[in-house]
């Protein structure tokens, strides 16, 4: 049995089905399925694309015919936090993601598509529904899968307080939206990736235009040190960066027993390992890039030719 490890759809249904088709999943009985394969899907599944609609159905039939397996990615988890009423609201019309304010319409814009396929129907409850039901992530005997980054502490401090097969609870969402509690720091780290603070005087514009004094780092790449290797932020502004360390406690240590998949990098370019046992299938898809699968058919050290690219 083989895994077919895809990246970030974010509503791209039309690129999912493409890849589904060239990689010899064919629709039967409702869902994808392929003699001898199974579809591990690693997060991110709406935002941004035209038919998030078709999307979530696509992946939660394979997963509901046992021909596929899927995780949460950041932005379901903000899907569930954006439609869950805040308990500490007094007249419950604030949620867990804010919806008013300079906020709010930061968050409303980057979750826009599928409110407007979903807003007001039952079918946004269905939805949510099933996103609290994937786990954050999954350590199978062959491989793992995580959205953003493998990081044992944080696995460790979340596993005693997760739901049934590694997922979040309606008290953990509450948690995982206050930035003082360390639930909070856990999930992020997990569906979002390694942030620790610029060195004074730096900051960049992400992907969306808003300015950014923390950046993600390359938490895999463990024989670099310094803010200038590892950031996770545009050419110009990188190398701009000193050449300081970024302190060791805020880099987890992979222990390299099997290979790990990861989402979320929106990298771009042609599709390379990051290191011999781990993989990034996110080519961001929802930008116009490559929809991108990582086929695995046992190999312990992971090897390029496997990737599959989907262009449209």
């Amino acid at each position: 049995m083989g895994f077919d490890i895809i990246g970030d759809v974010h509503g791209q249904a039309d690129k999912l089905e493409a890849l589904l088709h060239g990689m010899g999943y064919r629709q039967r009985a409702c869902s994808f399925q392929h003699p001898h394969r199974t579809a591990i899907f690693v997060g991110d599944y709406v935002d941004r694309g035209p038919r998030q609609v078709d999307t979530y159905r696509i992946v939660r039939a394979m997963v509901e015919s046992g021909n596929a397996q899927a995780i949460l990615g950041n932005h379901e988890f903000n899907a569930i936090a954006w439609h869950t009423p805040d308990p500490a609201s007094a007249n419950g019309e604030s949620f867990l993601r804010p919806r008013h304010g300079e906020l709010g319409v930061k968050n409303r814009q980057q979750h826009q598509q599928f409110l407007a396929e979903v807003e007001g129907t039952s079918l946004h409850d269905e939805a949510i529904e099933w996103f609290l039901t994937l786990p954050l992530w999954l350590d199978l005997p062959e491989l793992r899968v995580v959205h953003a980054c493998w990081h044992y502490g944080y696995m460790s401090e979340l596993e005693p307080l997760l739901g049934p097969s590694k997922t979040l609870t309606r008290e953990l969402m509450v948690r995982a939206s206050r930035r003082d509690d360390p639930v909070f720091r856990a999930v992020e780290g997990l569906t979002k990736g390694l942030e620790v603070p610029l060195p004074e005087g730096h900051a960049f514009l992400d992907k969306d235009g808003h300015e950014r004094r923390n950046v993600r780092i390359r938490w895999w790449d463990e024989g670099r040190h310094s803010f200038r290797d590892l950031a996770l932020m545009p050419e110009d502004a990188r190398m701009a960066l000193p050449e300081l360390a970024v302190p060791a406690e805020e880099r987890p240590v992979y222990d390299q027993h099997k290979p790990v998949f990861v989402g979320h990098y929106w990298l771009q370019g042609t599709p390379v390992l990051q290191a011999e046992k781990i993989a990034c299938v996110d080519y961001s898809a929802g930008k116009g890039g490559p929809l991108v699968a990582y086929r695995w058919d046992g190999e312990t050290t992971l090897d390029v030719s496997h990737f599959y690219i989907q262009e449209s």
